[in-house]
């Protein structure tokens, strides 16, 4: 390396994105991650021991995968080499494996070659990295947001170990945001700036876990802000929503306003409109609530308020709790909102809910009478000798699979508590229980 490219290196490295500047170094210093790097761990323990071979990194734009790869590069006695699979084509990899191959000849050292973006490299380039990884020319670091089963060839992922980076949790992305502005060498510590805690709240969490968009906006916050009368930099939340170019809603996740927002979109959808349910769910989702949380509700409504009107209610929003699981933001918004409008726009009854608050009451207030003894168990010993099950009727050996008998205990006969309504299919059932007991 000459004086100019070692000052172009030096000077690049002062003026780079604080992102850039404050990635970690060692493994102690990486913030979230623990199932992959925490002490017990496979590749916690391989990169202390350099003894890696070929991974990849798969995750979320912000989540960690060239951080892991730098610290690896701080940390192995291996030749480290970078390339961008959006920039980089063939020739680059050809100079990168002929170094290798000097290297290893020469020092006896080994390379690791970092891929970033490794999806974009189409079939043919990924191919020509087969036989060096196979034969340990190179140990290959892949990094993609993309899921790399489909995007990644066979083989290639066969000679590899898949590790999957997570989003930040909120906590993991506050200590990102102090950290930065409390460093003094590699952050923002010498502009003594102070971050309010609404502020902090604000920033950790519309980041989404992106721990890159968060960095960027404390950045830009404190290099544009005057300062106080008391000579600091205040990080307020209007800063901090115009530097994240997003809205301040008036949204707390624990207090009055989460509950009302999620009243009136449990409200919306008992009393069908659609447009009302989809615009308080948008409203939950802005401000960050959870998913799973919005996903219950929508299950909850569907038994309580459609119930066997539309029995497909439960279905879809069930569902769609399970597809917002395993997929996450932002495409289970588009789940959620099915699941709303499905229930919103379903004819509504709230049968089974009365009846099973009737017989719960009936239960703990009423005297319990015996079950009748036809209906008893006669399989367990001695039962046939009580007389149970003595006299009960099998329905499916009568007309229309029905017959004519005492189910509830003597106390109770005649006692309805599933009403049905006229709405959708609780109209069907009834004109099928017409039907049966005529």
């Amino acid at each position: 390396m000459d004086l100019f490219e070692y000052m172009r290196e030096t000077n690049q490295e002062k003026e780079s994105p604080l992102a850039s500047r404050l990635r970690p170094t060692t493994l102690e210093e990486v913030v979230g991650q623990e199932h992959i790097i925490g002490k017990d761990k496979l590749l916690y323990r391989a990169i202390k021991a350099d003894k890696l071979s070929s991974i990849l990194f798969y995750g979320p734009p912000g989540t960690g995968k060239t951080t892991l790869a730098k610290v690896i590069a701080n940390t192995t006695s291996a030749e480290f080499k970078q390339i961008n699979a959006t920039s980089a084509g063939k020739k680059d990899m050809e100079e990168v494996i002929t170094q290798a191959k000097q290297t290893n000849g020469m020092y006896g050292k080994k390379t690791i070659l970092f891929i970033d973006e490794i999806h974009r490299f189409n079939k043919g380039q990924q191919d020509y990295l087969l036989p060096f990884v196979e034969d340990g020319t190179i140990i290959l670091i892949g990094a993609t947001t993309e899921n790399p089963y489909f995007e990644v060839n066979r083989a290639l992922i066969s000679r590899s170990i898949v590790f999957e980076l997570k989003t930040l949790e909120k906590n993991d992305i506050k200590k990102l945001i102090l950290r930065a502005i409390k460093d003094e060498e590699k952050g923002l510590g010498a502009y003594k700036s102070i971050i309010e805690e609404d502020a902090l709240e604000f920033l950790s969490d519309v980041s989404n876990g992106d721990a890159r968009a968060a960095l960027n906006a404390i950045e830009l916050g404190v290099l544009t802000t005057k300062r106080s009368e008391d000579g600091a930099i205040h990080i307020t939340i209007d800063v901090a929503s115009e530097c994240i170019q997003k809205r301040v809603l008036g949204y707390d996740k624990k207090g009055d306003n989460h509950y009302d927002t999620i009243s009136a979109f449990i409200k919306s959808m008992r009393g069908s409109d659609p447009d009302a349910a989809i615009y308080y769910l948008a409203r939950m989702l802005y401000a960050g609530e959870d998913i799973t949380f919005i996903a219950r509700r929508i299950m909850i409504c569907a038994a309580e308020d459609v119930s066997n009107a539309d029995p497909n209610a439960i279905v879809v929003a069930t569902a769609a709790a399970q597809a917002v699981e395993r997929i996450g933001m932002p495409e289970a918004q588009i789940i959620l909102a099915q699941a709303a409008a499905y229930v919103a726009c379903a004819p509504k009854s709230n049968s089974a809910v009365n009846a099973i608050f009737d017989a719960m009451r009936v239960v703990s207030e009423e005297k319990t009478d015996s079950i009748p003894v036809h209906l008893m168990d006669a399989h367990y010993g001695g039962a046939k000798n009580l007389g149970h099950g003595i006299g009960y009727k099998y329905a499916h050996d009568y007309e229309n699979h029905y017959v004519e008998q005492q189910y509830l205990p003597d106390n109770l006969v005649g006692r309805k508590f599933y009403q049905l309504s006229n709405n959708g299919y609780e109209k069907e059932i009834q004109n099928w229980f017409l039907h049966i007991k005529k």
